[in-house]
């Protein structure tokens, strides 16, 4: 006598695909046992196979809470066993997870990112000196590649003082310096080892940068 086939159509829904149908199986067995230790027992070596099923997981955190979580899920929360960990309900399970807050940036010049906009806060209320010069410099001269990079056709070192100087609330203001920002040819082509900056023309004005 031969044993019936057993069509796909007939089987019970696949819960978690990945432990496959022996295992589910197993679980629904588990669920069947009147017993209440030997369905303890069996629930533990359910979740040994699973573990090594899973052997890039031992060392993440809450590996075992991941294993008995899904024991219940496979039993579709009808396993009825002491668990080490709170038993997970239906109703968690199709809980919506809290919306992640993404960092804000300044709308108007979303192109220069979040990392430059920190460096103009650490630097805007730093004290003055060389230090605070060369680092103005120097994130006035990422923030032009940056443009660049969203706009590569040209931009005027002006427009980059303008936006410095609004991120900024008006506490750094180059529009007097006394160099320049790295030519943005050499910013498009990466030429790091180039000198970064030149001296400004003298242009008549007097009494060298001015601060506000």
């Amino acid at each position: 006598m031969t044993n019936a086939l057993e069509y796909n159509s007939e089987r019970s829904k696949l819960i978690i695909p990945e432990y496959g149908r022996h295992l589910q199986k197993m679980v629904e067995h588990a669920v069947s046992i009147e017993d209440d230790a030997e369905r303890n027992k069996v629930a533990r070596s359910i979740i040994s196979v699973m573990g090594n099923m899973n052997p890039h997981l031992r060392d993440v955190p809450d590996f075992q809470h991941k294993l008995w979580d899904q024991l219940f899920i496979i039993s579709d929360f009808k396993l009825n066993v002491e668990s080490p960990f709170p038993k997970p309900t239906r109703e968690m399970l199709a809980e919506r997870p809290d919306m992640l807050k993404y960092p804000e940036n300044n709308p108007k010049y979303r192109f220069y990112g979040n990392n430059i906009k920190r460096m103009i806060d650490a630097a805007k209320d730093m004290e003055e000196g060389d230090f605070k010069e060369a680092l103005v410099l120097t994130i006035a001269n990422h923030m032009k590649k940056s443009y660049l990079n969203w706009n590569r056709d040209s931009v005027d070192d002006e427009v980059i003082f303008d936006h410095l100087k609004d991120l900024s609330n008006g506490k750094i203001n180059l529009k007097n310096a006394d160099e320049d920002l790295t030519q943005a040819s050499d910013l498009i082509r990466g030429g790091g080892n180039k000198k970064k900056y030149s001296k400004k023309k003298n242009t008549g004005r007097k009494g060298g940068r001015k601060r506000h």
